[in-house]
């Protein structure tokens, strides 16, 4: 049996990627904090996600040094519908 995909999930703008990924490169957050404003971010445009999702997704982000469609497509993984 396949797993299921996740429900395609809205691009978020440009200027809101840029704003997550400025806060994620300057601030010098370790995974936990950089994990809880993801977070904060998906919830503020009414989206749920685990706390282990966006741990996983704060630490791929931090590896690759991310470009914004890595972040958007990192953020359509773990946003989950409310």
């Amino acid at each position: 049996m396949t797993k299921a995909k996740h429900a395609h999930v809205e691009k978020f703008t440009e200027a809101d990627l840029n704003g997550l990924r400025e806060d994620l490169m300057k601030s010098g957050l370790d995974s936990w904090q950089a994990a809880d404003l993801i977070s904060s971010f998906l919830v503020a445009r009414g989206y749920g996600v685990s706390t282990q999702a966006a741990r996983r997704a704060a630490y791929r982000m931090e590896s690759f040094s991310c470009s914004l469609r890595c972040l958007q497509e990192e953020l359509e993984k773990i946003a989950q519908v409310m």
